[in-house]
């Protein structure tokens, strides 16, 4: 990263570079709880502010009371068939990822077994990670199977802005030696003969994959790619909705490696469907993000070499929990590894006082009116 810089899908507008994702509340953390009949709760981290929560409080609620919760595939339908008609994609899809994520975790409560056990076991006995962050080389020295910086500038920046880009490569690639795995995260915001210029430019430094190079419905500009720059990996998922969107990539031959998110794509549920289909295919499915949630699924994925960390300290540095404070019982690498424990559900349990903070917090510095950033049904 160069002074704070990270390339985004309005860096095509000088005027607008800086505002990576846009304005408003709409990525802002969400937490659902799912209760049964018997006081037991499941719970989930999801992302979507105030509008994942209107969704889950006014579409998905009434169809999870008096259900019951081990009707996973039944609820995901019918949860996916409410809001189609204004969904299948963006929010609808973060505030049902949500849910999903706490039926299982309360599944896992009610039988007595972690979430990975209840989907197939492990495939492996610890998870190689990768870090994504600004200091690869500390990374390496960590134990961490490779590392992934963020594209500083795109296009409207031009020739100057393409040359720190190569020039932030050649400097890591420096630094870690040649057989260490480097990855880029352009976040959408190139275009195709970008990316093809980009991929050339930095073909000495060894590349490991370039990630989400272009918007995510360009499937035909991701195949361009690919035949254009054969020796390196195109690989992206993050911002894809449902196996709908993940069948096409996989159709159209666009991408090397998928990325799905599962606090977006639909959850664990859905990322199941996708692993399977990716399977097929023999396309290795690398989830991006997503903490234990990842994990768990990862571990019993054949197809996936290893998963991502993110470092969310303010030092880049520092090894600390994907959620923060909000829950004991996270999973952390150690030398580059992670293991889960045998805990049941997602392993983790609520601090409720650091909610309690939060929510006030919240009260407190914002007008909006909606449902609170806790959602329970």
């Amino acid at each position: 990263m160069v002074d704070g810089c990270a390339a985004g899908p309005l860096s095509i507008y000088p005027e607008r570079g800086s505002l990576r994702i846009g304005a408003g509340p709409y990525l802002g953390g969400i937490l659902v709880e799912v209760e049964d009949a018997n006081g037991r709760i499941g719970i989930s981290t999801g992302v979507g502010g105030w509008a994942s929560c209107s969704i889950v409080e006014h579409s998905l609620k009434p169809i999870l009371l008096a259900a019951d919760p081990r009707d996973l595939a039944l609820l995901w339908d019918q949860m996916y068939r409410s809001t189609m008609v204004y969904g299948r994609g963006g929010i609808a899809l973060l505030a049902i990822s949500a849910v999903d994520l706490a039926l299982w975790d309360l599944l896992g409560l009610l039988r007595s077994e972690p979430v990975y056990k209840m989907i197939g076991g492990a495939t492996k006995r610890s998870l190689r990670a990768y870090c994504t962050g600004p200091h690869p080389l500390i990374y390496k020295q960590l134990g961490f199977v490779g590392a992934k910086i963020p594209l500083p500038h795109g296009p409207s920046e031009g020739w100057q802005g393409l040359k720190i880009n190569v020039e932030t490569i050649r400097r890591h690639r420096d630094e870690i030696g040649p057989d260490f795995p480097l990855m880029v995260d352009c976040f959408m915001s190139l275009d195709v003969s970008y990316a093809i210029e980009l991929a050339h430019a930095t073909k000495p430094y060894g590349l490991y994959w370039i990630e989400e190079a272009l918007p995510p419905d360009n499937y035909k500009g991701y195949r361009q790619l690919r035949m254009a720059a054969p020796w390196v990996r195109w690989v992206t998922g993050e911002h894809e909705y449902t196996r709908y969107g993940f069948l096409r990539l996989i159709e159209e031959r666009a991408v090397d490696v998928l990325q799905p998110d599962l606090m977006w794509v639909g959850g664990l549920s859905e990322a199941l469907r996708i692993g399977n289909l990716a399977s097929a295919y023999d396309i290795p499915v690398v989830p991006h993000a997503g903490g234990t949630y990842s994990y768990h699924f990862a571990t019993t994925q054949p197809q996936t070499p290893f998963v991502e960390y993110c470092v969310t300290s303010p030092d880049g540095v520092d090894i600390c929990p994907v959620f923060g404070a909000m829950f004991s019982g996270e999973p952390l690498p150690v030398d580059g590894h992670i293991t889960l424990n045998d805990a049941p559900g997602w392993g983790m349990t609520l601090d409720r006082s650091v909610v309690v903070v939060s929510r006030a917090g919240l009260d407190r510095s914002t007008s909006l009116d909606g449902p609170p950033v806790a959602s329970k049904s």
